[in-house]
C-alpha cells in the first residue's frame, strides 16, 4: 500500500477534497480495509490507507479535537462531513484509482465481500454512491 499524501490534484477549484478518478472506501475497521486492500494489491493498484485521524487531519480539515469547520459547498463538501463523521467512529478509508467502469466493476466485486460502511467514486464533474 501507498502512504496517502494529499496533493493539489485532490482538490476542488474551491479547496475541497475531491480526488477525480479514486474511490474513496470506508471501513468500519482496519482488519476490513486491509484484508480488501491486501486482496486488490495482487491487481497492481495503487491503494491508500487512510486512519480515521488521517481522514480528521488531511480530509476533514481537522484535528480530530477541535471543532470542525467544514465547507459547506454542495456535495463535496457534505461528503467530506460523512468521511469525517464517520472517522470519528474510528471507520478507515482506502482510497484507490478507478480509471475505467472495468475497473469499478472488479474492484467493487472485491470490496462487497467485506462489509463496508460508505463507497465514492469521483468523476469530473459528478460523486457516484457505489454500493
Amino acid at each position: 500500500m501507498k502512504t496517502f499524501a494529499l496533493t493539489p490534484k485532490m482538490l476542488s477549484l474551491g479547496g475541497v477534497f475531491y480526488p477525480t478518478g479514486y474511490a474513496f472506501i470506508m471501513f468500519p475497521d482496519i482488519e476490513e480495509a486491509t484484508l480488501v486492500a491486501r486482496e486488490l494489491e495482487t491487481s497492481d493498484e495503487d491503494i491508500m490507507l487512510l486512519t480515521p485521524a488521517t481522514i480528521l487531519e488531511q480530509i476533514g480539515k481537522a484535528d480530530g479535537r477541535s471543532d470542525l469547520t467544514l465547507p459547506r459547498v454542495g456535495t463535496e463538501g457534505a461528503t467530506v462531513k460523512k468521511y469525517v463523521d464517520l472517522a470519528t467512529e474510528g471507520h478507515h478509508a482506502l482510497m484507490i484509482p478507478m480509471p475505467s467502469q472495468e475497473a469499478t466493476e472488479r474492484i467493487m466485486a472485491v470490496v462487497r465481500k467485506a462489509p463496508f460502511s460508505f463507497a465514492e467514486k469521483y468523476h469530473m464533474l459528478a460523486i457516484e454512491d457505489l454500493e
